[in-house]
C-alpha cells in the first residue's frame, strides 16, 4: 500500500500535549485550563485527569524510539503554552518565558531528528493557560495578541529546526464546546461568549500564520480543522444538513479564504460583524495557508429540530439508524466519507495541499497473552486509507496521513477509558505494548519506496 501513495507522501502520528505529557507541575509550568477543568467533580466522564497521562515528558526518548520502529517519518505533538509561557504572556506583555519549557521542546525537536523523524508543531491544541482564562479567554480580543505572542517566541526557538507548523488544532471544537456548550475546559455555557469566541479564535488563526510565516520565511504553515460530510435524513431535511456543513465544515475554512462567515446558512454570525469585529477585522481574517489538515473520522446524519436554537438540526444517532460498525465513541465508521470530505475541501481554490492531520477510532482493547489484537482499528485505518488512495489518484493534492493517535492518552472529558492509540499504555505501569494496528503500519511502512527525483 505505502507503494502506491508515492515518495513523497508523509506518514505519522498524531498527538497533544496535555494528553500525553503528565509532568503538570514540574520545572515551572503553569496550570492550564485542562487542569483546572480535569479536577472539577464531574467535568470527566470518568473523574479522571491529566496530572500523570502516559508520563512522556519523562518517557520521550523510549516513545519516539518505539515511534520510529514502527516507520512513521513524521510525528505530530503540541506546545504547551503554560510550559512555555506560565503567565500566559512572554516578555513583551510582562509575562516571562520559562526556559525548562523551552529545553523540554528544544531536547524533544532533537530527539525526533536524531532518529530521523520529521517534527509537526501543532501551537494551540486546547491546552490555554489558566492565567489568560482568568483574563476572559478567548472571548476576549487580546488574546489574539496573546497568541501572536506566544508563536512568536515558540517560532523564534525552534524555527531553525523545525519547518512545519499547523497553527490551531480544531478550532470548532475549543471555542464552541469549551465557550457555548461547555462540555471542555474551560466549561463556560453562554450564547454570549460565543460569537467573541468563534471570531478571536478565527482572527488567532490567521496572525498566527502571519508570525510564522514572518520569522519562519522556509516554513510549511498550516492549520487544522474536524471536518464531516453531512447528509439528510430525509430528503426534507436538506437545509438543516446545509446547516450543520456550514457550522462544521466551513464556519473557520472560509474566513481564512478571504469568504466570510457563512451568515446565509447560519444567520446568528451575522452578529459578529455587527457587534464584534472591529474595522479591519474581516481581511485580517485571511491568510494563504501553505496547506489544509483534515482530522476526519465519521460522517453526520442530520434532521431538522426545533429544540436545538440557531442551528434547527440535530445529529441522527448511528444506532437509530442500526448502522453495523460502531466505535467505541459511538461514532459509525463509514470509509467512503473519508474520500468524500476531502474532495468537498479541495473544490476551495485557496485549498493548495490537503494533509490528513487525525483519523483514528476507539475500540474495547484487551490484552491477552500480552498483545492486543485490535483487527477492529488496524481495518479502519486500511479502509480509510484507501479512500485518501483514491481521492489521490484522482488528482486531489492529498500528502500525507497522520494517525489519531501514536500511544493511547487522556481522552478529554472522556477520561481514559476510550483508546485510539496504535500502542497500547497500562496506566498503572506505563507498559507500552504495540498493537496489531500498530504493527501492521509497521510491516505496510517497511516496505522502501524509491524516490522518483
Amino acid at each position: 500500500m505505502k507503494h502506491d501513495f508515492g515518495p513523497d507522501f508523509v506518514w505519522g502520528t498524531a498527538t497533544a500535549a496535555y494528553q500525553i505529557e503528565g509532568a503538570v507541575d514540574r520545572d515551572g509550568r503553569g496550570p492550564s485550563i485542562w487542569d483546572t477543568f480535569s479536577h472539577q467533580k464531574g467535568k470527566i466522564k470518568t473523574g479522571e485527569h491529566g496530572d500523570i497521562a502516559c508520563e512522556f515528558y519523562d518517557r520521550y526518548e523510549s516513545d519516539l524510539r518505539l515511534h520510529k520502529e514502527l516507520g512513521f517519518d513524521a510525528f505530530r505533538f503540541s506546545l504547551s503554552w503554560s510550559r512555555i509561557l506560565p503567565d500566559g504572556v512572554g516578555p513583551k506583555h510582562g509575562g516571562r518565558i520559562n526556559e525548562a519549557g523551552l529545553l523540554f521542546y528544544d531536547r524533544l525537536i532533537d530527539h525526533c531528528l536524531s532518529l530521523g523523524i520529521i517534527p509537526w508543531i501543532t501551537l494551540y491544541h486546547w491546552d490555554l493557560p489558566q492565567a489568560l482564562e482568568n483574563k476572559g479567554g478567548w472571548p476576549n480580543r487580546q488574546i489574539v495578541d496573546w497568541f501572536a505572542d506566544f508563536t512568536d517566541v515558540c517560532t523564534k526557538a525552534f524555527g531553525h529546526k523545525v519547518k512545519h507548523w499547523l497553527i490551531l488544532n480544531e478550532p470548532l471544537a475549543s471555542s464552541i464546546l469549551g465557550y457555548f456548550t461547555g462540555q471542555h475546559a474551560p466549561g463556560r455555557r453562554s450564547f454570549r461568549n460565543l460569537l467573541p469566541a468563534i471570531h478571536h479564535t478565527a482572527l488567532a488563526q490567521a496572525e498566527g500564520g502571519r508570525v510564522v510565516r514572518q520569522n519562519i520565511p522556509d516554513a510549511q504553515v498550516g492549520t487544522t480543522f474536524s471536518c464531516s460530510p453531512i447528509d439528510p435524513f430525509t430528503p426534507g431535511d436538506r437545509t438543516a444538513a446545509s446547516r450543520v456543513d456550514a457550522l462544521l465544515n466551513r464556519l473557520f475554512l472560509e474566513p481564512t479564504l478571504g469568504l466570510g462567515y457563512p451568515t446565509k446558512e447560519l444567520p446568528f454570525l451575522a452578529g459578529i460583524a455587527k457587534k464584534v469585529a472591529k474595522p479591519g477585522d474581516l481581511e485580517r481574517l485571511a491568510f494563504d495557508f501553505d496547506f489544509i489538515g483534515l482530522q476526519h473520522y465519521f460522517r453526520a446524519v442530520v434532521e431538522q429540530s426545533y429544540f436545538i436554537p440557531y442551528l434547527w438540526a440535530k445529529e441522527v444517532s448511528p444506532l437509530r439508524r442500526n448502522v453495523q460498525t460502531i466505535t467505541e465513541m459511538g461514532w459509525e465508521v463509514y470509509p467512503e466519507s473519508m474520500y468524500r470530505i476531502i474532495n468537498q475541501f479541495a473544490q476551495y481554490d485557496g485549498v493548495k495541499k490537503i494533509y490528513i492531520t487525525e483519523s483514528g477510532a476507539a475500540f474495547y482493547d484487551r490484552v491477552e497473552q500480552g498483545r492486543v489484537n485490535d483487527i477492529a482499528r488496524m481495518e479502519y485505518h486500511q479502509n480509510y486509507l484507501r479512500n485518501v488512495l483514491r481521492a489521490k489518484q484522482e488528482g486531489v493534492p492529498v500528502a500525507g496521513y497522520f494517525a489519531w493517535t501514536f500511544l493511547d492518552n487522556f481522552e478529554w472529558a472522556e477520561g481514559y477509558r476510550p483508546r485510539f492509540g496504535l500502542v497500547y499504555v497500562d496506566f498503572r505501569t506505563q507498559q507500552r505494548i504495540v498493537k496489531a494496528s500498530g504493527r501492521w503500519f509497521q510491516q505496510m511502512l517497511a516496505h522502501p519506496v524509491l524516490k522518483t527525483h
